[in-house]
């Protein structure tokens, strides 16, 4: 259980349909324990309506992608 937490920004990252997207600046709060990242659910809905196509990206990059084996 998480005692202490940090109100701060971070980059949610999240895979869909085979393709990354990334979120930066999110408004976060963090565990200062566990790392353990908590989004209010104002937030998570605009993190929906972003994915959703509301935004446009503000840049694109591209990625390497390696095989663990």
């Amino acid at each position: 259980m998480c005692e202490t937490f940090v109100d701060t920004t971070v980059t949610y990252t999240l895979q869909l349909d085979g393709k990354f997207y990334v979120i930066e600046n999110v408004p976060s709060q963090v565990c200062k324990e566990t790392g353990e990242e908590f989004f209010s659910p104002e937030t998570v809905e605009n993190i929906q309506k972003v994915m959703r196509g509301a935004k446009t990206p503000v840049r694109k990059m591209e990625t390497p992608v390696f095989e663990y084996a």
